[in-house]
């Protein structure tokens, strides 16, 4: 009968020796030979008929190895199941130890492996000694302005004029990269885009005035376009919003299509286009509305931007205590010596880091009894194809052949495990919100804005 005695070789770091008899793989071993024997094919012999020794000599030492490692697994899955023993990751073979075994098919034996094992470190977290900051965003007049302008124009009568004059005129240019006197940059950017008349600058407003589809002309980015208009433009093209140079980039534009938008009149009949499920009456009362939702818009953002900070107080500034020189060990053996001494050295903070992630969240999801159910992962995987599709679906529609294809995805055990980490984390932090202490401070959009997007840059 198999044993394992385990002993302590350094700080979280275990090794684990698994003894087998041969009367723990014999049996399995005879097992594994007879249905080999059974499907052979072997130049002589029919099938099923090679004699069980010659089978013996030609294979019984590789179905041998493979039954002694299987019955090892199996014991050291067990003991680390029954112990309930907080391994980090998985065990790995003590080559010094190890190096000697040879398994003769002639002469069976007892065997002894040695693995090496790192535990977890141990947690304790008090989710409300958490301090974490939430952001409440300034709703101005100005922003509720803007919303309104926006709905306007994607509620109003579209039509294309033959020539460019009004405001409110949407134009399909194309940017291709070019210098100052408007030849294109070979291997240069392009995109193809749309614009509102109105937020070009009036140097290039002025150029554009009664031309025409297919006017052509070359405007330097930040000459052409200020402010968010600049951002936009520039974040289409792929370029940093904050690098000064890029705005200095001349691009040839070329007018693809003129389209001229009426805007609706202020008015109940727009105020019901908008909100179909309200009833408004009042300019005053939409405009209330919509400062509303503009506001939810940034308690949404504000939510997930304490999920990031939550994050960031559990793994960069709790402390846990690794097993280091382990896990190099084990590095080492999983990239197969693909990396050198120094590339695991540098690769082990990051790797401690996202074992850290690991071990609190499912201390916390476990304390919190926070579980992922079936529903949950086909939720996640419709609003992952809804956001490929770029949310121009409605989800809550039967829609079959979208219900077939997030089937698809769930078979997918890579997207699966993905997906299952992900609702996971989302569920997790969004109970530990309600726990942690978090003070209001106010803030502008503009800085808001610049804060998440700072959070990306260092992602």
């Amino acid at each position: 009968m198999a044993t394992i005695t385990r002993e302590s070789i350094g700080k979280l770091n275990d090794k684990l020796v698994v003894k087998v008899t041969k009367d723990d793989y014999y049996t399995n071993f005879e097992k594994g030979l007879k249905a080999y024997a059974k499907n052979a094919n072997i130049s002589g012999f029919r099938k099923g008929m090679v004699p069980a020794g010659l089978i013996k000599k030609m294979y019984g030492q590789s179905i041998l190895t493979d039954e002694i490692f299987k019955t090892v697994d199996q014991e050291l899955s067990k003991y680390i199941n029954d112990e309930k023993l907080p391994v980090l990751v998985q065990p790995i073979p003590v080559e010094d130890d190890n190096k000697d075994l040879q398994f003769d098919v002639n002469n069976l034996q007892d065997y002894a492996f040695s693995f090496e094992v790192g535990l977890e470190p141990e947690v304790n977290v008090d989710a409300k000694s958490i301090k974490v900051k939430r952001y409440v965003v300034d709703v101005t007049d100005a922003m509720v302005d803007e919303e309104i302008n926006k709905l306007q124009l994607r509620h109003g009568k579209y039509s294309e004029p033959e020539a460019i004059s009004g405001d409110d005129d949407v134009l399909n240019i194309e940017l291709k990269e070019a210098d100052k006197d408007g030849n294109l940059v070979e291997g240069g950017i392009g995109q193809a885009t749309s614009i509102l008349l109105k937020n070009v600058t009036p140097a290039v407003r002025k150029q554009l005035d009664g031309q025409k589809k297919d006017f052509k002309t070359v405007v330097e980015l930040g000459k052409a376009f200020k402010g968010k208009d600049l951002e936009n433009v520039l974040a289409q093209l792929g370029l940093e919003v904050d690098d000064k140079e890029a705005a200095k980039k001349f691009f040839e534009l070329t007018v693809l299509k003129v389209g001229a938008i009426e805007r609706p009149a202020m008015a109940e009949e727009f105020f019901k286009t908008v909100y179909a499920d309200k009833e408004i009456a009042t300019e005053a009362d939409f405009r209330a509305e919509v400062k509303k939702d503009i506001e939810n818009y940034f308690a949404q953002q504000a939510s997930g931007q304490i999920h990031d900070q939550i994050f960031h107080q559990l793994t960069d500034h709790t402390k846990l205590e690794f097993p280091s020189e382990f896990l190099k060990r084990w590095l080492t053996v999983q990239n197969q010596g693909k990396k050198t001494a120094e590339e695991i050295e540098k690769d082990v903070p990051q790797f401690e880091s996202q074992l850290q992630w690991s071990i609190i969240s499912n201390k916390l999801s476990q304390a919190n009894e926070i579980k992922v159910e079936p529903a949950d992962l086909k939720d996640f995987a419709r609003q992952q194809l809804y956001g490929y599709l770029g949310g121009q679906m409605d989800l809550s529609g039967d829609n079959g052949w979208m219900n077939e294809y997030t089937d698809k995805m769930l078979k997918d055990q890579k997207f699966v495990e993905q997906a299952y980490g992900q609702v996971m984390a989302s569920k997790l932090l969004t109970e530990l919100e309600k726990q942690v202490s978090a003070t209001d401070e106010k803030i502008s959009e503009e800085d808001f804005t610049k804060k998440l997007r700072e959070h990306q840059h260092n992602h």
